[in-house]
């Protein structure tokens, strides 16, 4: 097998020190290294991957892509695939860090919401104790806690709270809460599977944020980034894949009959809208007229509707006709 060119290895040392690297980044950063668009070189792009990938498994590593769910942004980077929280930890953290980290984890992806966060109240009395294994399953196990352990203090917890969102193993919400991290997506993904984490029913990927289906008898939950994809046809069916119950929409989210009154792409709106606006005036003016000079002078409705069409067709040609000239003029002065 051909080694890896300058090129791949450009790639890799850009996930190794940026990691986790968004979509737009990671792409940018292809395009600089090899000189092709992969949004047009799609099927290079797929092989350069393939080919990191390839010499990564001896070492027990891939280069893997997720979707931050509180975003809906897909993020790349380096994974380890050993398939435990501590080593993709790393040795950064120590043991009370880790527990603490694994406890915040647990907190959050159990979080009866589905909304995948919690305050940062919860987060700092999460405990570390349920956390340790302790091989004796005496009663007197509470007592033979490390004392890192139990010792650990609220100081600590913030403290090691601040890292674990600065290295991105967590994060802030949009509503100041405190959710998953984007290496988390990248490196639990295992982890969410042998956990039994419920997972969408559109990509299959665990639910950590995610809608559920209205109907309580329903265990059905989706992405709302795999929602807005799965129903965003205009024809269709918003029926849950599991029930059938109608998925309610989310806020923001258009209706069927939004821009039932929006203008065709080969139309207008500017020059329609004020079309329609001349038409009623002049209509207004008319009705008024008769109103004003009686019953025996009034206009025929038949005529009245032809005199309003033939008034604004007028008017139309006259603001084309000034707009012309205008335009001539304009050119005539600059000539000069």
């Amino acid at each position: 097998m051909a080694p890896l060119s300058w090129r791949h290895h450009t790639l890799l040392q850009a996930l190794l020190s940026r990691s986790p690297l968004a979509d737009p980044d990671f792409h940018a950063v292809f395009a600089a290294a090899s000189d092709r668009d992969s949004a047009t070189h799609q099927p290079l792009f797929n092989d350069t991957l393939l080919k990191i990938n390839k010499d990564l498994a001896y070492l027990q590593f891939e280069l893997r892509a997720c979707i931050n769910q509180y975003d809906g942004m897909v993020y790349y980077g380096v994974v380890n695939n050993i398939a435990d929280e501590e080593s993709k930890l790393g040795t950064k953290y120590s043991v009370p860090q880790i527990a603490f980290y694994k406890g915040l984890l647990e907190a959050i992806v159990q979080e009866a919401g589905n909304d995948g966060s919690i305050t940062s109240i919860d987060a700092l009395n999460v405990r570390l104790d349920n956390q340790v294994i302790i091989v004796d399953g005496s009663q007197d196990s509470q007592s033979r806690l490390p004392t890192s352990i139990t010792n650990f203090s609220l100081t600590q917890k913030e403290k090691t709270l601040d890292e674990l969102i600065q290295d991105r193993w967590l994060s802030y919400t949009s509503t100041g809460k405190i959710g998953l991290g984007t290496r988390s997506f990248l490196d639990l993904r295992s982890w969410f599977r042998g956990n039994d984490i419920p997972s969408c029913m559109v990509c299959n990927e665990a639910c950590i944020k995610a809608s559920s289906c209205p109907n309580d008898e329903c265990n059905v939950r989706i992405h709302e980034y795999c929602q807005r994809k799965k129903f965003s046809q205009r024809k269709a069916s918003r029926g849950c894949p599991g029930c059938g119950t109608e998925w309610p929409r989310q806020d923001g989210e258009a209706g069927d009959d939004d821009d039932v009154n929006e203008p065709g792409e080969d139309e207008a709106p500017s020059a329609n809208h004020s079309s329609r606006k001349r038409r009623k005036q002049v209509k207004a003016e008319l009705v008024e007229e008769n109103n004003n000079t009686g019953p025996s002078t009034a206009v025929p409705r038949s005529r009245t509707l032809r005199s309003a069409k033939a008034e604004a067709i007028e008017a139309a040609q006259e603001a084309s006709s000034a707009g012309a000239s205008q335009a001539t003029r304009t050119s005539k002065r600059r000539k000069k």
